[in-house]
């Protein structure tokens, strides 16, 4: 089996059950990489929100319940 150096796609033909394993083409790896790098700076922003937010209810003295009893 040849090394790769992309990943691998798997295309499923379902008419004729057909499997092909192959690498990705330069822009379908090119969507891939932006497609991590988005998700990795949506989880990133995700966690810095939930730490701003957990500070400002430290700073406040009250827990998350309470701050939705507030804001209900």
């Amino acid at each position: 089996m040849p090394k790769t150096t992309k990943p691998m796609v798997r295309e499923h033909n379902t008419e004729t059950d057909e499997v092909i394993d192959r690498e990705m083409t330069d822009a379908e790896l090119e969507a891939y990489e932006e497609s991590k790098a988005a998700a990795e700076a949506a989880k990133i922003e995700a966690e810095s929100k939930e730490s701003a937010k957990a500070e400002l209810l430290e700073r406040l003295g009250i827990n998350e319940a309470e701050a939705k009893l507030l804001l209900g």
